[in-house]
């Protein structure tokens, strides 16, 4: 049994139809690239699968059963999505690093947070700093790490390395290699074609909200 499954799935917006009939199963320990033209569906894929939009048409399935029937909180403490535009809140980075604790009523684990920032090369002094001041990459890494802080089951990552330069691409890419060796699942989007196969067993080609090609690569 597939670990997520689109049957026939489309999602139209405003009379505009962004994913058409969409069929395609997620193994559990998958690395799917995912690659096409800006505006051919690739973010609204990923959006489908974490419930914040629901199918027009057609059935996503999480672990066999329905994923409209699973509370949209819980989903996404399994399947965690990361934008290309990192959204940070509160006021320092430790607000957000600590979020997923209160939001599973856990104490804070701070042996957890100085892995991911070991894990990232970025020093635990970066808790007590402000967003505000933080830059583009560095909200990017904060934003990616909140993501795993809890490792889910399947990370959805929107072209999270765009604003990072080549040494913090190559740090991230490293720690997402290693999620997945661990058994996470990871759906990628990227406009980069080398880092497309880089480290996917499987590259999804999507063009005007259709599947073109699902090529195994490993």
């Amino acid at each position: 049994m597939s670990l997520l499954e689109f049957s026939h799935v489309s999602f139209t917006r405003e009379n505009r139809t962004i994913v058409n009939d969409l069929s395609l199963s997620i193994e559990a320990g998958d690395f799917l690239s995912i690659v096409g033209p800006s505006g051919s569906g690739k973010s609204t894929l990923l959006r489908l699968c974490c419930h914040l939009i629901s199918p027009t048409e057609g059935t996503i399935r999480f672990h066999g059963q329905d994923l409209m029937r699973f509370n949209p909180m819980e989903l996404r403490k399994q399947i965690s999505y990361c934008f290309q535009m990192p959204y940070l809140f509160g006021d320092t980075v430790r607000n957000n690093l600590e979020y997923p604790f209160l939001l599973r009523n856990q104490p804070v684990d701070p042996d957890r947070l100085e892995e991911l920032f070991a894990a990232f090369q970025m020093s635990t002094n970066n808790l007590e700093k402000e967003i505000q001041n933080l830059s583009g990459g560095e909200k990017q890494r904060i934003a990616l790490m909140r993501s795993i802080v809890f490792r889910p089951e399947i990370l959805l990552l929107d072209e999270v390395t765009s604003a990072l330069d080549v040494a913090n691409t190559q740090i991230v890419e490293k720690v997402i290699e290693a999620l997945n060796q661990a058994g996470i699942t990871i759906l990628w989007i990227t406009h980069n074609p080398e880092q497309s196969r880089k480290y996917a067993n499987k590259i999804l080609t999507i063009d005007t909200g259709e599947v073109r090609s699902l090529e195994a690569i490993r």
